[in-house]
């Protein structure tokens, strides 16, 4: 058996592998027009403290990657970062909750939910927008699931949601600069 490093985790992917990280090796790639609203430094370093947390002040020496991402996630969110206004030009911004798109689903959930996402951007497009958001993510996904807690079922399905945003508006009519945004 190999000794893991003294300064490194052991971050358990969802497909069951582990590998091994220090915290200068960890990466966290921000997708899409976020990047704009974050400070790389800032994302590396509370990045280094969650692994320094996990590391040194629960004495762990693994971690899911879902338990990171989540610890992450809650440090970056208690700097209160919200998106910088959208430039010149009075863009609008619409959001949507798709927290209250899954209640509406009722027990057919995912059956119901996709059709009527598609149909809520189609809406929203009508509209446009300059900005386009959708809140609630993770509040929609446990619904949808039937979890109170995260779990891969729920990141799979968080994924596939984003995805699914994603591919919707490439094949729909949109204002030229339009932005997506998802949480």
């Amino acid at each position: 058996m190999i000794t893991l490093a003294a300064d490194c985790l052991l971050f358990q992917m969802s497909n069951g592998e582990s590998v091994p990280f220090s915290a200068d090796m960890i990466s966290v790639e921000v997708m899409g027009d976020t990047v704009q609203w974050l400070e790389p430094e800032l994302v590396r370093q509370a990045a280094k403290a969650v692994f320094h947390y996990y590391k040194y002040e629960l004495g762990r020496h693994s971690v899911t990657t879902d338990d990171f991402a989540a610890s992450l996630e809650k440090v970056l969110n208690g700097f209160k970062l919200n998106p910088p206004c959208p430039p010149a030009g009075d863009r609008t911004v619409l959001e949507s909750d798709l927290r209250q798109l899954a209640l509406e689903t009722g027990e057919a959930r995912e059956l119901v939910f996709f059709p009527r996402l598609r149909e809520e951007l189609r809406l929203q497009l009508r509209h446009g927008p300059g900005v386009l958001r959708f809140c609630g993510l993770r509040a929609c996904v446990k619904h949808l699931v039937g979890a109170d807690r995260w779990g891969l079922r729920c990141r799979s399905l968080e994924e596939q949601i984003v995805e699914y945003l994603r591919q919707c508006l490439t094949s729909e009519a949109k204002p030229p600069g339009l932005a997506l945004i998802i949480r």
